[in-house]
């Protein structure tokens, strides 16, 4: 697959759909009263409003997270793509997944005191965080892999 600005907009379409699927699974475990402490949303809207000085405003929790998740890691998706281990799309989203995973547990749980892989909020935060990553990677390469075989029968 070559690197091109197609493949970017289609990472995002395909970042933008694992970000719809993964949102509908944390609001339906938040509905469930599983973890409620668990909302990466609240913790970056808390975050920004803290640097900011301001009080915490949900929409900027929500717009950082749509814009992680479609824009940062559907683009870095489309861009890696070529250098993601196997050539299966399903397999190369739940690589990204993990990595984006990992990277979470490392820097904004850290960040928002919620300590290493969260484990302040206790030890099912890493297990589900890890369990919503996988679904939200195996969107990702799903939809990735339908929009660019789409394009090149057209």
């Amino acid at each position: 697959m070559n690197f091109t600005i197609s493949n970017i907009t289609k990472g995002i379409i395909a970042g933008l759909i694992a970000t719809l699927v993964l949102t509908a699974l944390m609001m339906m475990k938040k509905f469930m009263g599983i973890m409620p402490e668990l909302d990466p949303v609240h913790m970056m809207a808390t975050m920004a409003a803290q640097k900011a000085g301001m009080e915490t405003n949900m929409m900027i929790g929500w717009v950082m997270h749509f814009m992680i998740g479609a824009v940062a890691w559907g683009s870095a998706f489309a861009v890696l793509n070529n250098i993601l281990p196997t050539k299966n799309q399903l397999t190369k989203g739940i690589v990204l997944g993990i990595a984006a995973w990992f990277i979470m547990m490392l820097g904004p749980m850290v960040m928002a005191g919620n300590g290493l892989f969260g484990l302040a909020l206790g030890p099912m935060a890493p297990v589900m965080t890890f369990m919503l990553h996988i679904v939200f990677g195996v969107v990702l390469g799903f939809s990735f892999e339908k929009l660019t075989i789409k394009s090149t029968r057209v």
